[in-house]
């Protein structure tokens, strides 16, 4: 399943291949919805505050939902250490630090960080999130300097939108389809660009007992701009943007996840209780993204 893959080994990362993702104990599919997501839907609404705080739950094996009502934060757990993606803003990465704890997990225990796409409202929060734990950020080479710097990519259609962010260490560069691992725990990292320039999707296993599923993060992918941003202005980052579309079609992922959780109309599949019986939702949710992305190319014509 998973290609090249980064695994720490005392303080360094090593070269490893693909490993068995750890088991855990659990009975999925019982009736009832659990009291955590219960609780989750009684506190959060749909679209909801970015730095809203939000009840933390499990979502499937060894993946939590630690981030806030708005912001999706995902904690992947293992006996040799733990994974992060996405902190949040600065705010909503102290919602996320209370919520590992509240799960009874410590946040030293975090190794890696790995992150959906380069704006502040998902990586605000990173640089806190970093010196809390010591843990090491793993990066496309695309959104890296972003990291670095705190300051957008000129290539982003939102350029000159934000204000820019604490700066963030990037420990390591994968390349477009490795992964990063702890333990018995791997991600593996495809480029999705286009709602940033670095934009990714990140996939793995969870697992209770002998039942396992593959769980996708997928970015944001929509098409949101600068007012004064034309996306058929270039038609290299378009390619790109629909060759990334293409390629998450193409993963066979059961449960699919988003930076904002509401793309991935997680209160409706936790509500409805159909969050693990999703029918193709890598494919189903690349699609929704083309259509996005055709609706506005039609309106920049229509504005010509």
């Amino acid at each position: 399943m998973f290609g090249k893959t980064l695994l720490p080994a005392a303080s360094s990362l090593l070269l490893a291949g693909c490993v068995a993702v750890a088991a855990e104990a659990g009975e999925p599919g019982k009736p009832g919805l659990p009291a955590d997501q219960h609780a989750f839907l009684d506190t959060c609404e749909d679209w909801d505050d970015w730095d809203k705080p939000a009840p933390p739950f499990k979502l499937y094996g060894n993946t939590y939902y630690v981030g806030t009502c708005g912001i999706a934060s995902i904690l992947i757990t293992d006996d040799e250490g733990h994974v992060l993606l996405d902190s949040g803003t600065q705010g909503g990465a102290r919602v996320v630090e209370k919520n590992i704890a509240t799960l009874g997990f410590k946040a030293s225990d975090i190794v890696l960080l790995g992150y959906s796409h380069e704006h502040f409202d998902h990586v605000g929060g990173m640089a806190y999130i970093q010196e809390l734990t010591g843990a090491l950020l793993v990066s496309l080479e695309r959104g890296a300097e972003t990291m670095r710097s705190g300051k957008s990519d000129p290539d982003d259609p939102q350029h000159g939108m934000h204000e820019p962010f604490a700066p963030v260490s990037v420990d390591f560069i994968l390349e477009d389809g490795d992964a990063m691992g702890v333990g018995t725990t791997n991600l593996q990292s495809f480029a999705t660009p286009g709602h940033t320039p670095g934009g990714t999707t990140w996939l793995w296993e969870s697992c209770y007992g002998t039942e396992c599923k593959t769980i996708a993060f997928a970015d944001s992918l929509s098409p949101v701009s600068a007012d004064d941003y034309r996306f058929s202005d270039h038609p290299e980052y378009l390619a790109e943007y629909r060759a990334g579309l293409d390629r998450l079609a193409q993963l066979d992922c059961d449960i699919l996840l988003a930076p904002h959780p509401s793309h991935a109309r997680l209160f409706t599949h936790l509500e409805e209780r159909t969050l693990l019986t999703m029918e193709a939702p890598c494919a189903t949710y690349a699609a929704q993204k083309h259509a996005d992305l055709d609706r506005r190319l039609a309106k920049e014509v229509e504005g010509e």
